[in-house]
């Protein structure tokens, strides 16, 4: 008797190559995101922490140092091969991603025993490696509960 799984060799082969291509453009943008960071004059304190080491969910891609302001940035990068048309900014950070995120960086702030002012940045990278990446900062991005010490413009 044969079971039919609805997957072929071929698209299961397929899908393996699209993650592969996925996790390197990944690769590259947290790359890029580095490097624009460093330009900007701050300095990369940790990239790719996993506080939980069985949930990789809950990773934190770029933790930067930003000495003018003496703040910790926890940066979130997203890598898109070009811009969707109609979606709006930092859309591959939704709430659920806020949700996972959130306890990362209280992980992270509890072990390094920070008290200083801290905020979330997502950089959203844009490109194929072919060419210029094109970059999009969003700066202090809301996600902690106003009871977290973060950093809030105009106070």
């Amino acid at each position: 008797m044969l079971f039919f799984s609805g997957k072929s060799e071929g698209s299961q082969a397929h899908e393996e190559l699209v993650q592969n291509q996925s996790v390197a453009r990944g690769i590259w943008g947290e790359k890029i995101a580095a490097q624009f960071l460093l330009r900007k004059g701050w300095r990369i304190i940790d990239r790719n922490v996993r506080p939980f080491e069985r949930d990789e969910r809950k990773e934190i891609d770029i933790v930067a140092y930003n000495e003018e302001d003496n703040m910790i940035i926890f940066v979130e990068v997203k890598t898109h091969k070009t811009h969707a048309e109609f979606a709006p900014r930092a859309w591959g950070v939704d709430r659920a991603k806020k949700r996972n995120l959130l306890p990362a960086f209280r992980a992270w702030l509890r072990t390094r025993k920070w008290a200083g002012n801290y905020r979330f940045d997502i950089v959203e990278v844009y490109g194929d490696g072919s060419g210029e990446p094109e970059i999009d900062h969003l700066v202090n991005v809301p996600i902690f509960p106003a009871t977290d010490r973060f950093y809030r413009y105009g106070r």
